[in-house]
């Protein structure tokens, strides 16, 4: 065999190698998404994974860049509008093709338990099931409108009044189809109770999945 075919056997047989090994990596990652309305209690959720060590992929943090690599200032109007632009312009797939880009980072970087936060549509949750359809557990974090108003009123940071709630749960519902993924979730954590309720709650489902 010629020094060229063994180099073209052994780039091969590498190229294999690495295949395998990126398969067998996928085998053992574990994502679990996290979803809810305004005010439910998913920043409380994702928290409380992160702080197990697990890091998290932010989808509004791909809303939160582009604002600021355009300058525009970061609010309520101008995240509404600019998630609102971007499915129009680049398409409804717009911040799920970055967070997959992410994902896929931190799985070649040797993670193999990894929270995305804020899955906000129908599309997002399609795409992401069909690319990571072992892996993905969505869990959906519930409460009664009324009492997830008032803690939106409380909030210390962009607290909403009742209005402003309503207002950003109808544009989420038709313009973003939020509702498809919270419908859609393989498990639910009702809190309407205390944090360390819902954090047991999460603790269970954890060990369910083995996350």
């Amino acid at each position: 065999m010629s020094e060229k075919t063994k180099k073209e056997v052994l780039t091969d047989a590498d190229i294999q190698a690495e295949a395998d090994l990126i398969r067998d990596n996928k085998d053992n990652v574990k994502i679990i998404a996290i979803v809810g309305m305004s005010g439910s209690g998913k920043s409380v959720a994702v928290d409380y994974l992160t702080g197990k060590g697990y890091p998290k992929v932010y989808f509004g943090g791909m809303i939160l860049k582009a604002l600021e690599k355009r300058g525009l200032e970061i609010n309520e109007q101008n995240e509404k509008n600019f998630r609102e632009q971007i499915r129009k312009t680049e398409g409804k797939d717009w911040v799920v093709r970055q967070v997959i880009d992410e994902v896929h980072d931190l799985m070649k970087a040797g993670q193999k338990r990894i929270v995305l936060d804020g899955v906000y549509s129908w599309t997002e949750y399609s795409i992401l099931k069909k690319e990571f359809p072992k892996m993905l557990t969505f869990v959906a974090i519930v409460v009664p409108k009324k009492l997830r108003y008032k803690r939106v009123g409380q909030r210390q940071v962009r607290p909403l009044t009742p209005e402003e709630v309503r207002s950003r749960d109808i544009g989420e519902i038709e313009n973003m189809e939020k509702g498809g993924p919270i419908a859609a979730a393989d498990y639910y954590i009702l809190n309407d109770g205390t944090v360390e309720q819902m954090q047991e709650k999460m603790g269970e489902i954890l060990k369910e999945i083995n996350f």
